[in-house]
């Protein structure tokens, strides 16, 4: 039996795969620093790929269209305090996700970059509105929102602070009626117990 090798890095310059052993155990970490707001990567098609299938591996880039991302940035995980934003480019010809540095603040209300060696993570109801496999997430920040199954299960409340594509926030606006039409299901505002564990 012949060893397997770990695939050719595709963004050496920007991102570490850290592969481990086990189901969704590896991750990504940044190779050197960003500033709040840095483009750190354009992923284009290709390497990325449309799909008709929406699966755990793809990323929603409109209200009905996924795409399979086919490079490291695959790895980056959830976290609901996320490092990274994946900015979805409705208006070009192909589809385009440029990965930035999260805009967000640290304990002082200073902007807040990534250091060399922090894990990328990103909100995935930023792209997802109802995920092919939903999970409790284990982030382990003060904001952790328990259940992550997409945004279309989470308040307004919920999604406030968070960046959201467009798409997302198309999504949402949709009237219940009109969402059905679409296979959609709308929630109200005033949703509560959204994200009970158990």
């Amino acid at each position: 039996m012949a060893d397997q090798q770990a695939p050719k890095p595709t963004h050496p310059e920007v991102i570490q795969v850290v592969r481990q052993a086990g189901a969704y155990s590896s991750y990504a970490i940044a190779v050197k620093d960003f500033d709040a707001g840095d483009l750190i990567a354009r992923l284009e098609t290709p390497p990325m790929t449309i799909t008709d299938t929406k699966r755990y591996s793809s990323v929603q880039i409109s209200e009905n269209q996924n795409i399979e991302l086919n490079t490291d940035f695959l790895f980056i995980n959830h976290s609901c305090e996320p490092s990274v934003e994946f900015h979805v480019k409705a208006d070009a010809d192909k589809p385009v996700i440029e990965v930035r540095a999260a805009i967000r603040k640290d304990d002082n209300g200073k902007l807040k970059g990534i250091k060399k060696g922090e894990l990328f993570t990103f909100f995935y109801p930023s792209t997802e509105w109802d995920m092919a496999q939903p999970f409790d997430c284990k982030c382990g920040t003060k904001g952790c929102l328990g259940r992550i199954s997409g945004a279309k299960d989470m308040t307004s409340a919920m999604l406030n602070n968070y960046f959201l594509n467009e798409h997302i926030e198309n999504l949402r606006s949709v009237r219940p009626d009109a969402a059905s039409k679409l296979g959609v299901r709308s929630v109200p505002s005033s949703s509560t117990n959204v994200h009970n564990i158990g």
